[in-house]
This record gives C-alpha cells, structure tokens and sequence, in this order.
C-alpha cells in the first residue's frame, strides 16, 4: 500500500484526487477538533504555519469526505484535541463515510504539546488507548499516527497497547530509526503499519518494507507526481517479488511431496 500522510492546511479533497493515480489512502488533516487544539492551531497561524480552521470541524470532515465518494483512492481524516469526546464524533462521521480516522499522536508542534495534543499521547498511554477505543466503538477503522525517538517512550510497547484498544493501523514516523518499524510490526502482529519519513524511492521504500511494513506513506512531496510514481512502481514492484517468491517456494515444496510420493514405504 502507499499512503499520502496528511499536511497541516494542505491534504484536502483536492489534494486527495491529486495523487489518486499512484495512492492507495488519503489522510486528509490534520484537523484540530476540539477548543483547546484550535486555540493552538490558531496560535499556529499566528506564527505562520498554515492550518485547516473551519467554523464547524464536522461540517468540514463531511464534506471533505463527500468529496472523495467517487474518488478511485481510500479517504482518512487525520485528528486532533485534547479530548476524548470529540475524537468520537470525528471517527463517526469516518464511519459513514468508510473512511479511516487517524489518531494523531505525532504532531510536536509547541503549542499542540501544550494543550496535551500530538506527541504527548505517546507519553500518556491510558489516554490515547481511550481515544483509540472511542474512536472504533463507532465502527470506523482506526489509525494512530505515532512518532519515533520521543524521549521516555517505548514505542513497540506504545503501539501493541493501542493496538489491543482497537487500533487498526500504526502509521509510524520513524524519524532517523528506520528500524523500529521492525520493532512495531512484532510488538502489534495484526494491526496494519504503515511506515513514514522520508519515503522517496524504490531504496527507501524497500527499506521500510524489509523492516516488516505492510506499507508505506508520503508526507511532504506527496504533491510531487515524479515521487509519488516513483514509490507506486516500487511498492508494485515489491508486491510481485514477494508473489513470485511465494509460488517459488510452493513449486519447491510441491517438488518435495511429489519426492516423498516417488520413495518407496
């Protein structure tokens, strides 16, 4: 699978069809959804960086997802707030749509972190479990973004514990760690990894997927045709290797039956 991650105040429906062609999914955000993550996205603007602030955060997920019915691409909202409740009401809304809502326990953004938003869920495990059980008691499938080389957190322990809450994909931010992707996709076996950062190429796309991803996401070029092309053939690419491994290893395997039938008893 390749994933476009989400882009403060630029994965939108349109971005969305953009990069249709090559993705799989589209998380679309993040959104902050609650007071206390607007407040800090608007202090966000104030110093520059661009952020979606809708008047009506649900209004806007709808229609952002309304957006994509026909899109030939998977839609994902990628949230945050520093509540529970309306983390809730963003992933029913998902549901509706079969979109994925995505827990964003990943942005380090100062003013996010302040107000208990982004990386801090990672360091407050109870919480972010409680977000990830609300979020799939509505029938959504569930997403928690997660960040690598957060001080104090061990991330495999993280990401198996939100996984038994109800996560069905860890998209992991591996940072400069690529090999902790390995580490996650043994810690929680049957939720989806989805593995980030500076996914370019078939090399670094192989990496991730060598490590044990079952895909891979673009973040910052995800609006540059050329990579995201790149990283499509690489991911196909892969995908037939493994098959072509799969039916060498069964012919191996049938040849040996075959063998056992031949000896005498």
């Amino acid at each position: 699978m390749l994933a476009l991650a989400s882009l403060s105040g630029a994965a939108d429906a349109a971005w969305a069809r953009a990069g249709a062609e090559f993705a799989d999914l589209a998380l679309l955000g993040g959104l902050a959804v609650d007071d206390a993550s607007r407040a800090a996205a608007h202090d966000l603007v104030a110093r520059g960086r661009e952020e979606f602030l809708p008047d009506d955060p649900l209004d806007f997920v709808d229609a952002e997802l309304a957006a994509l019915a026909d899109a030939p691409i998977r839609a994902g909202l990628n949230v945050r707030s520093a509540t529970v409740d309306p983390i809730r009401e963003v992933a029913a809304v998902c549901a509706r749509h079969d979109a994925v809502v995505e827990v964003n326990a990943h942005c380090r953004q100062a003013e996010l972190c302040a107000v208990g938003c982004g990386e801090t869920l990672l360091r407050d495990t109870p919480r972010l479990r409680r977000y990830v059980a609300a979020a799939s008691e509505t029938g959504a499938t569930v997403s928690v973004k997660v960040r690598a080389e957060v001080d104090g957190v061990d991330l495999p322990a993280t990401a198996r514990r939100v996984a038994n809450a109800g996560a069905d994909v860890i998209h992991v931010d591996a940072m400069d760690s690529e090999a902790v992707v390995a580490d996650v996709a043994a810690a929680a076996p049957d939720s989806f990894v989805l593995a980030n950062n500076g996914v370019r190429d078939r090399k670094t796309t192989w990496e991730y997927l060598a490590y044990g991803a079952d895909g891979v996401s673009v973040g910052r070029p995800s609006d540059d045709p050329a990579v995201l092309r790149r990283v499509a053939r690489a991911v196909d690419d892969w995908a037939r290797r493994r098959a072509d491994d799969g039916r060498t290893l069964e012919r191996e395997r049938e040849g040996e039956r075959e063998e056992e039938r031949e000896v005498p008893g």
